[in-house]
């Protein structure tokens, strides 16, 4: 018998109708076995979120507009339970300035529990923050977590501007050329950004004779005056004026403004100069920028010898005879020499030689805030500045 070879054609068919076969059988069979789901969606699930809570809220950003440094923003969002089963809410994360109130309403005053809100119910939830920085825009979020498959997670966002309370031009009080002899005089600007022009302002200066060297007073500002800077509602002119008389070296002071706005507002200001005058002093341990003798720790063994030149000029340069007064430690010794014209006789020099004995007993005034510096008060004989105080850091060891 002879055997025929198969039809390639009809091998082709054959094997397409076995395939379709065998693919639809297996297709039946993984979907009875398995429930039916599009992407995420289960028919069954979505039947269980319908009958569960269900957080809905009208806004989620507040634009809250302009707060001022330090001052304290707070804006209330809602929360409405749509669903059929209580809704839980518990605090989330908050941005560095922001905090959330009103959970403490929950069963036990607990700030921290959850809040439940029944079916149908709404609640609110107060988000505060502080206005920080020297001005510009912030965005603050607080987050609450719920139980609401749909809804896990309801991020509040506010926005704004912070705007300064207050801003002082200049920053700061600085007397350049300060005369012994003449005093000085200067003004501050400040303007305030508050929801009133500041009222019943005071000025001070922590200054120990305060009364007698300077003169402060605080006034209001013209509306046409504080227009000019951008966002300001009011303002205060500050008058400084220094008399003469004050010590000569450096001046170092705060300048305390306190005023109300409708709240109360205490501004500092820095006050910095150098009072200088006919009188001066130079030598090789004398720091200038500070104005201080500087000897630094000295072996009470072996002692220490410097020296130092008190220069005079002006009409009374001839008169100053220094004398000394007072010195701290008691273990300084101060020797005065001869008072000579230098050059052209426009300036008279006289020599201080310093001395700390061999022997002397310990001492610590190394001007920090524990251990104060010392002094060297000198009688002068000027009669503008008719007593001069050289402040000594020095510590004496065994």
């Amino acid at each position: 018998m002879q055997l025929r070879t198969p039809n390639p054609w009809s091998v082709a068919i054959l094997a397409l109708a076995v395939g379709v076969g065998l693919g639809a059988g297996t297709a039946l069979v993984r979907s009875a076995a398995t429930p039916w789901q599009v992407g995420d969606f289960r028919p069954h699930a979505a039947a269980a979120d319908a009958a569960g809570p269900r957080a809905e809220t009208p806004e989620t950003v507040h634009a809250f507009g302009t707060i001022s440094t330090g001052a304290t923003g707070s804006h209330e969002f809602t929360i409405r339970n749509a669903g059929l089963k209580p809704l839980t809410l518990t605090k989330g994360a908050t941005s560095c300035t922001c905090t959330i109130s009103d959970f403490d309403r929950s069963e036990g005053g607990d700030p921290d529990a959850a809040k439940v809100v029944p079916p149908g119910g709404l609640t609110k939830v107060n988000v505060q923050w502080k206005g920080k920085g020297g001005g510009g825009p912030f965005r603050q979020q607080a987050t609450i977590f719920t139980n609401d498959p749909r809804r896990p997670e309801i991020v509040f966002v506010v926005e704004g501007l912070v705007v300064p309370t207050w801003k002082a031009v200049p920053e700061a009080v600085v007397f350049s050329r300060l005369s012994a002899t003449t005093g000085d005089r200067a003004t501050v600007r400040i303007y305030t950004f508050g929801a009133a022009p500041p009222a019943a302002a005071k000025a001070s200066i922590d200054h120990p004779q305060a009364a007698q060297f300077f003169s402060l007073a605080a006034a209001g500002m013209a509306a046409a005056e504080f227009a000019a800077e951008p966002g300001a509602t009011g303002g205060l002119n500050l008058a400084v004026e220094i008399k003469p008389g004050l010590p000569l070296g450096p001046l170092r002071q705060t300048i305390s403004v306190s005023f109300r706005m409708p709240d109360p507002v205490t501004l500092e200001l820095p006050l910095e100069g150098v009072v200088a005058g006919d009188l001066a002093l130079a030598g090789g341990a004398w720091d200038s920028s500070s104005q201080v003798l500087s000897l630094g720790t000295v072996s009470g063994k072996t002692g220490l010898r410097t020296q130092l030149f008190l220069t005079a000029k002006g009409p009374h340069r001839d008169a100053v005879r220094p004398v000394v007064r007072e010195v701290v430690p008691d273990s300084l010794q101060v020797d005065i020499g001869e008072s000579k014209p230098v050059g052209t006789g426009g300036v008279v020099r006289t020599p201080l030689t310093i001395v700390v004995p061999p022997g002397s007993r310990p001492a610590n005034n190394l001007c920090s805030e524990q251990a104060p510096p010392g002094r060297i008060v000198l009688d002068t004989g000027h009669p503008d500045t008719p007593t001069l105080t050289i402040r000594v850091c020095i510590a004496i060891g065994p």
